[in-house]
């Protein structure tokens, strides 16, 4: 499948059962229910998947799941954030045995690698594989700042397509586009700029909040490609205090517990992770129940 770049792409959670197993029952209800309201593609092993606490065999055995579930509707694209190059290499040829449609590809993961290293990386797997990449610079959370100076490099592999934009400089989707044009294409990753991101020219978003909130994602999208933008604001004002769980560093477990009341999952997480509690839980499951309480109805898009 030919991944076009587009649209709405949930980072997909992984549900847990209370003993930390993978809940394949739960999985399916949320992947059926983005599927249902229109996303564009589903990425798995992500971050908001808790990707850093799964087993090799877990990644592949999500990734043959999604596959099943999508059933050749969407793309669906494994994460790689592996503690070596030996471990990236060996997802790649295993995904791509499966029929994986690409790859979201994130720096070294055990220490701050340089520019060099960074490169050296990600060509390794550009060069071990003809599936679609998407380039992860999020120098926020990981500290590594994929550069223009380094895209230049690196899309010398047809392959390397995509960046997932999460460097929250709204600045750098204007610096790519004038250095790549369309070469490469652009998929926002903040949730709290999603509006933004898209007036600047961004080509779809990586989503977090979609996991609970998957139709008002979409529809803020759509509206934004009609050209109805006082729409798409409107439904992002009602969202925003949502989607700021997304930049937490407890954004799993926050959205999890979105999750959870919208009847979308559980709120189990994967040790070193804890579920929420006390006021802090508290805390945000008000945010959750207030914006629930005055959700918005949805217009209708031809």
């Amino acid at each position: 499948m030919n991944i076009n770049w587009q649209g709405i792409y949930p980072a997909i959670t992984t549900q847990f059962t209370p003993t930390g197993e993978i809940d394949w029952v739960a999985y399916q209800k949320n992947m059926k229910a983005q599927l249902q309201a229109g996303v564009h593609g589903i990425i798995v092993g992500g971050s908001l998947g808790e990707g850093s606490s799964l087993s090799l065999d877990e990644k592949l055995a999500l990734t043959t799941e999604t596959l099943k579930i999508s059933n050749g509707s969407v793309p669906v694209l494994l994460n790689l954030a592996e503690r070596s190059n030996r471990d990236a290499l060996y997802l790649t040829k295993e995904a791509e045995k499966r029929g994986v449609d690409g790859l979201m590809l994130l720096p070294p993961m055990q220490y701050k690698a340089d520019d060099r290293e960074v490169i050296t990386y990600f060509k390794a797997i550009a060069s071990a594989t003809s599936l679609p990449i998407m380039i992860y610079n999020n120098p926020v959370d990981y500290k590594i700042f994929v550069s223009v100076e380094m895209f230049r490099e690196l899309i010398k592999h047809d392959n390397i397509q995509a960046v997932k934009e999460s460097s929250r400089d709204l600045t750098n989707i204007s610096r790519m586009r004038n250095a790549f044009g369309d070469r490469v294409k652009i998929m926002g990753g903040v949730d709290t700029l999603i509006i933004e991101s898209l007036l600047m020219g961004c080509d779809g978003l990586v989503a977090g909040l979609v996991n609970a909130f998957p139709r008002e994602t979409v529809v803020i999208y759509e509206l934004m490609q009609a050209g109805r933008i006082d729409e798409a604001k409107a439904i992002f004002r009602w969202f925003l205090p949502l989607l700021e769980l997304d930049i937490h560093p407890k954004l799993v477990q926050y959205i999890k517990l979105a999750e959870l009341e919208t009847g979308m999952g559980h709120e189990h997480v994967r040790a070193p992770r804890l579920p929420l509690e006390g006021e802090e839980r508290e805390r945000v499951w008000k945010v959750i129940r207030d914006a629930i309480v005055s959700r918005p109805e949805m217009p209708v898009l031809a």
